[in-house]
């Protein structure tokens, strides 16, 4: 016979913060490819479509290997590769700063790309175990060192890429190095829980109260938003500082600022979604996340005032940011025990789909204008509607208590 106790059970908060400053790291070197884009375009004589390719290539990368490797370390999982994805960022960054022409230009995306791909799943599956049972505040700490991560990356741009030569990059790998110091440390913590998490994830199956078609619907709908999210974003990390400075005839370091507001809010956004689809659902925050944002984003490309477009780009990020947490632990708590294909898959999707987004916005860009771009995308967070089909998944955790079965 067995009954339900409440244990309360606390995030490893030092393993927490430790992973997601190496996510910070990672991705603010990865966000220069970003940041950089318009020096890019100007030394090697790119159009847009070419600008887009180059994002193609690096998540396209990406989300083709996350879901294969989230696949393999399900069974086999790989605690130091964390060590080797930073060092294929870093392989990546130097490629990036001393690339000879276009070509290396995409094979050093898609080398950041591969780095990502194996950095990503199994610092989520990290985050996962030492949530302590608060899985959306785990996933929240780590995803907001990534996204401040990629809002740093504008701004290292500004200071030291601008002013000096693009091979000024280079002038981060110790960065990088660092990195891969503090993930040695959190790959032996990692280690000696593997086995544990394991056990864990067999003993809970997936919910008997949902068919697998049922589940495979769900995902599909999840992955309809992540679409909407990701393909809108790409707009904005791609294309946003060459639309400020064509519209409102600003300098490159003035766009880069901007950019970095709204990736800032979107880092502040990340933070605050987790938590709350802990306490409030996940269903809700994902509902205002995405459709939420819709009345900015059909607002922002009719506004002619620079000001008025920053505060609008800022609230994008603060609202669109709280829906990734909130997804992937809905899909994580859809199907246990599959933790790092789950991961993968909407890591993976998450990236291709902003990949695939700058690539077909490139040539939108180059045929219409950058402003078309703007007035296209608006109208993609109105697919949100569709989370209004999302069952209704009951948290494991409230209030810091995790319902454990003990034997009498």
């Amino acid at each position: 016979m067995s009954k339900i106790t409440n244990t309360i059970v606390k995030p490893v908060y030092n393993i927490l913060i430790t992973t997601s400053f190496s996510h910070f790291l990672n991705d603010m070197m990865q966000s220069l490819i970003l940041a950089v884009y318009p020096m890019l375009k100007s030394n090697f004589d790119l159009s847009f479509a070419q600008v887009g390719l180059i994002t193609l290539s690096y998540q396209l990368t990406a989300s083709l290997l996350q879901p294969i490797v989230g696949i393999y370390t399900d069974k086999h999982p790989k605690p130091f590769s964390l060590v080797f994805g930073m060092a294929c960022t870093l392989t990546g960054i130097l490629l990036l700063a001393w690339a000879p022409s276009y070509p290396f230009l995409l094979l050093a995306a898609m080398i950041v790309g591969m780095g990502s791909s194996i950095f990503h799943p199994e610092a989520a599956r990290v985050a996962r175990i030492a949530s302590g049972g608060h899985f959306g505040l785990a996933q929240s700490i780590f995803q907001v060192g990534g996204n401040s991560g990629a809002a740093m990356g504008p701004l290292l741009a500004a200071w030291i890429v601008i002013p000096h030569h693009l091979s000024s990059v280079s002038w981060l790998s110790p960065l990088a190095f660092l990195a891969m110091i503090v993930l040695l440390q959190v790959s032996f913590w990692y280690r000696g829980r593997i086995s544990h998490f394991q056990k864990a994830q067999q003993e809970n199956p997936r919910d008997a109260r949902y068919s697998h078609r049922k589940i495979v619907w769900t995902v599909i709908l999840l992955l309809i938003l992540v679409f909407s999210k990701n393909f809108y974003l790409s707009s904005l990390n791609t294309f946003y500082m060459f639309y400020l400075i064509q519209k409102f005839h600003i300098s490159t370091q003035q766009a880069q600022y901007m950019l970095f507001l709204f990736l800032a809010a979107f880092a502040i956004g990340t933070l605050i979604g987790g938590p709350l689809g802990d306490r409030i659902g996940r269903k809700r925050i994902i509902w205002f996340s995405i459709v939420g944002v819709a009345p900015f984003t059909l607002m922002l490309p009719h506004v002619n005032s620079l000001l008025w477009t920053g505060v609008l780009t800022v609230l994008i990020g603060l609202i669109l940011a709280s829906a990734f947490p909130a997804i992937l632990v809905f899909a994580q708590e859809l199907i246990p025990g599959k933790f790092g294909m789950i991961s993968g898959l909407f890591y993976g999707f998450s990236f291709g789909m902003g990949g695939l987004g700058a690539a077909v916005l490139g040539n939108v860009a180059d045929g219409w204008g950058i402003n078309a771009v703007y007035e296209i995308c608006s109208f993609l967070p109105l697919l949100g509607m569709v989370a209004i089909f999302l069952p209704n998944i009951k948290t494991n955790t409230i209030k810091g208590k995790s319902n454990l079965k003990t034997a009498k």
